[in-house]
């Protein structure tokens, strides 16, 4: 049994340590900028709406648009739609260069609505109280939305970061390196069980790893909890 482990790791150990590593680059290059991108559309689709700080009917309805048709398109039909815009960006459609691309695509519209839901949970009566004191939509969103909607943000974090983790793991289907790339052509096509579990593993362990830390974070941070 040792001597199978140990001519498993012998032979599959560095292809995987680095296949890892290149999962968390893809993961967190693209939550980075899928957050960039999402945590303003979240925030204008909340302040844009007739009831908002700032009602602007047709920039909330194209924005509600967008996010929409990003979302309903799977995850593998984007990432083909996407192969020419992504060789134009960073020159390759394929590896982890030519999989962030399509990731922060699929997951900024994403992100923009685990925003968006965040921000709804704010108690009213504080905005009502904020504007009541003359501050304008900028300081309210910065002041007022944003850190009272903290805790929530976090944990929908979590499920965003974890969403896009499984993103990678499909762009494995096209070549896209990571862990998903490994169970795909060293475990599927080479009908080689071991690996295929051994990726799994790897990909929960990760997931397990990810909603423990923003569970903290989330708790650390939750004047309800902490009072």
């Amino acid at each position: 049994m040792a001597e199978t482990i140990l001519g498993f790791l012998e032979r599959y150990g560095g292809m995987l340590l680095e296949e890892t590593a290149n999962t968390l680059i893809m993961t967190g290059t693209a939550t980075l900028f899928a957050y960039i991108l999402g945590l303003p559309m979240g925030v204008l689709l909340t302040i844009s709406q007739p009831y908002g700080i700032w009602p602007h009917k047709r920039l909330n309805r194209v924005l509600g648009w967008f996010v929409n048709i990003g979302r309903s398109l799977p995850f593998i039909i984007l990432i083909v739609l996407l192969f020419p815009l992504t060789k134009l960006i960073v020159g390759t459609k394929l590896g982890v260069r030519g999989a962030i691309v399509p990731l922060i695509v699929a997951a900024a519209p994403f992100v923009a609505r685990m925003v968006e839901t965040s921000l709804a949970e704010v108690d009213d009566g504080i905005i009502e109280a904020a504007q009541s004191m003359g501050a304008t939509a900028g300081q309210i969103v910065w002041k007022f939305y944003l850190p009272e909607a903290l805790p929530s943000l976090t944990l929908g974090g979590s499920i965003s970061v974890i969403s896009i983790l499984a993103y990678t793991a499909i762009a494995g289907a096209v070549g896209a390196g990571g862990l998903g790339d490994v169970a795909i052509r060293y475990g599927y096509h080479r009908s080689n069980p071991p690996v295929l579990v051994v990726t799994a593993v790897l990909l929960i362990l990760m997931v397990q790893v990810i909603q423990s830390l923003f569970n903290f974070i989330a708790w650390k941070i939750d004047k309800r909890i902490r009072q």
